[in-house]
């Protein structure tokens, strides 16, 4: 499978395939360093755009480059990660895609600013209109924190 970075509808860049890749295929790794959440909030304080990909333990976060960096979020995405436990990140279809479709997975964010919306720009019909996770929205919902909600 032949993977391209190229401009996104979405967002910037993406990654697209070359190919058709069938449900459950293994597409790629998402590499780079592991750095400390307080690392990676130390060397990207002033950048608003990072490829920062938050690990299960909470601690950690991979400092993303290479192809897997340029997957974009969607609401209604076509691949999805999975951690296993060494902390690697591996990314998979979700359905089958396309020959000329952009990956997508949903970010879920869980943490960020409580004023940073993280809107979502991804055009899915079931858009969220943030990049936060479902559970991160009622959270932040049940804390009256409502800068976020696509609704207000």
């Amino acid at each position: 499978m032949g993977l391209i970075v190229a401009f996104s509808k979405i967002h910037s860049i993406g990654c697209y395939t070359d190919t058709p890749i069938s449900s459950g295929t293994f597409i790629l790794e998402y590499t780079g360093p592991r750095l400390t959440i307080e690392e990676a909030d130390e060397r990207y304080s002033d950048q608003e755009e990072t490829y920062l990909f938050g690990l299960a333990n909470g601690k950690q976060v991979i400092d993303g480059y290479g192809t897997a960096a340029f997957i974009n979020h969607s609401c209604e995405p076509n691949c999805e990660t999975t951690e296993d436990e060494d902390g690697r990140v591996w990314i998979f279809a979700l359905r089958d895609i396309a020959a000329g479709e952009e990956l997508t997975y949903d970010y879920g964010l869980y943490d960020g600013a409580a004023d940073d919306p993280s809107t979502c720009v991804c055009g899915a019909k079931t858009c969220r209109g943030t990049l936060y996770s479902p559970e991160e929205i009622q959270r932040r919902a049940a804390e009256g924190n409502s800068a976020m909600c696509k609704s207000e």
